[in-house]
């Protein structure tokens, strides 16, 4: 028995329950295993990332959590002194997979199942419309004050300015002055005339850069004569 007694004393000797507390940057941490490797004993952080165990100066701590890279403290005899063990852990680094975007993949809003495929898209100003028409009374007051007719030219003249966008990007200067004949100075004037045409607009709207290229051929034609025709006395 005194035997026994001598072990026991020896293995307790110098121990000591210390508070301790965990955190991760600046957010306490609940959940953290904690287990004294000499000793086994184990104890959980709580909410406040707070937690007690029995310890003397030289045991090992180890700290462990899903999210949190595991950590390993030496107890010293400055710890045992302290009113608050302060442990401070850091997060895992999860290496995420290389993915590979296709520049060509047409990602939308659509595809990516956020918006139904048939789900009519709306303009800034088509919006506008669509906004002032939303009610029978907006619809009465708004035609009255001839704000929805405002609104409807803006829709116009943004719709122009969009075929416009595509010309640029569809035909360069060259294009106009050595295989379409327009002089550089004429090239907005051209313009214009072009997207007036219904035809050539529809053609420009779906993207059939075939079948506008067919139809700016005829419209400079026409519009070559139409300057002609001006500069006759």
């Amino acid at each position: 028995m005194f035997l026994i007694f001598q072990i026991s004393f020896g293995q307790t000797n110098g121990a000591k329950e210390i508070l301790g507390q965990i955190f991760e940057q600046s957010t306490f941490v609940e959940g953290v295993n904690i287990i004294n490797n000499t000793t086994q004993v184990t104890t959980v952080s709580d909410a406040n990332g707070m937690f007690s165990i029995v310890i003397k100066e030289g045991d090992v701590l180890v700290f462990s959590s899903v999210n949190l890279e595991t950590l390993q403290r030496r107890i010293s005899s400055e710890d045992l002194k302290s009113t608050l063990l302060k442990i401070k852990m850091a997060a895992k680094e999860i290496e995420l997979k290389e993915v590979v975007v296709n520049e060509n993949a047409n990602i939308n809003a659509a595809n990516l199942g956020i918006i139904p495929h048939d789900q009519k898209k709306y303009t800034p100003a088509e919006r506008k419309v669509y906004t002032a028409q939303s009610t029978p009374g907006d619809m009465l007051l708004n035609a009255i004050s001839g704000r929805t007719t405002m609104l409807k030219k803006e829709v116009n003249i943004e719709k122009k300015e969009a075929l416009f966008r595509k010309m640029e990007y569809l035909f360069d200067e060259k294009y106009y002055t050595e295989r379409l004949r327009i002089s550089v100075e004429d090239i907005k004037g051209f313009q214009f005339y072009c997207i007036e045409d219904a035809e050539f607009a529809v053609s420009l709207d779906s993207k059939n850069k075939t079948m506008s290229m067919f139809l700016i051929t005829d419209l400079a034609r026409k519009y070559l004569k139409i300057l002609e025709n001006e500069k006759k006395p």
